[in-house]
């Protein structure tokens, strides 16, 4: 049996959770998200809390309603607080410079890389070599973060590139002569 989903989501004071079919959709102070529920697994709602119910003779109903509850945990979390990720450029000469729905990035190629921000998510450049990716779906964050770290991801020789501020990046030695 999935640890996950016997767990409840309570709903905190602000958010609005609504069910149609196999549709929910969840609104809050930092935006709305929606979220197709598998037709294996059912949700209810009591008294300001989520619990997550599934057929336990359905193989793949188990795994479904643990997934269900996770996205459903992200989602109120993302409309209450929001998500972030925090990235770092290393390297001489490595600029990131933000302006309205566009970021330009310069990385060491010929020309500048100039990335369209999608919506919903808000990039904002601390300083010319941090940048921070604010949104309120998690996924969606995650994705935007790992395809501006995908224009130069950081190599193992000298540690340049653009990388997570909370990542390790294994150095190796230089050639020996």
């Amino acid at each position: 049996m999935s640890r996950v989903a016997k767990k409840p989501v309570s709903i905190p004071a602000g958010v609005d959770v609504k069910i149609s079919g196999n549709d929910l959709s969840v609104k809050g102070k930092a935006g709305q998200l929606s979220y197709k529920i598998h037709t294996d697994v059912n949700i209810e709602i009591n008294d300001n809390v989520i619990q997550v119910q599934w057929d336990s003779a359905v193989k793949k109903a188990n795994s479904q309603a643990g997934t269900a509850r996770a996205s459903i945990f992200n989602m109120i979390t993302g409309v209450t607080k929001g998500f972030d990720k925090k990235l770092t450029l290393i390297g001489v000469g490595y600029r990131a410079q933000v302006k309205g729905s566009l970021l330009t990035l310069s990385l060491g190629f010929s020309n500048p890389i100039e990335y369209r921000i999608p919506d919903g998510i808000t990039v904002e450049a601390i300083s010319q070599t941090e940048l921070v990716v604010k949104g309120s779906d998690k996924q969606q964050v995650g994705q935007v973060a790992s395809e501006i770290r995908a224009f130069r991801p950081p190599e193992p020789y000298k540690g340049k590139g653009v990388r997570y501020t909370d990542e390790y990046v294994a150095r190796k030695a230089a050639k020996k002569k």
